[in-house]
């Protein structure tokens, strides 16, 4: 193949792989939330789509972070590893008073 061709080719075959591999999403917020947006973006000299993919993986990856904590919990609830209520109670009370 020459090499012209193959540029091409691989340009199209990048532009194609570009499109399996994003999505576009939308969704309604208010505009106020925008502008702040748009002006952060404007800040971090990035691009709001940037900034909201930037978002959306924090996000997954708290919402990952939760339930592998519940799963522990329950896990350790199942093989009887549970404080006693009243031992909570005391470890809230002193940490009540440090405040």
């Amino acid at each position: 193949m020459n090499p012209c061709r193959q540029r091409q080719y691989l340009s199209v075959s990048y532009g194609v792989l570009w499109r399996i591999m994003h999505k576009t999403v939308s969704f309604r917020t208010d505009a106020k939330k925008v502008k702040a947006l748009d002006a952060l973006a404007s800040e971090q000299d990035r691009d709001r789509s940037y900034l909201l993919n930037q978002a959306i993986d924090n996000y997954l990856d708290l919402q990952q972070y939760h339930v592998e904590l519940i799963e522990k919990g329950i896990r350790q609830a199942d093989a009887g590893e549970l404080v006693d209520h009243r031992d909570v109670e005391k470890i809230v009370a002193k940490l009540r008073r440090k405040k």
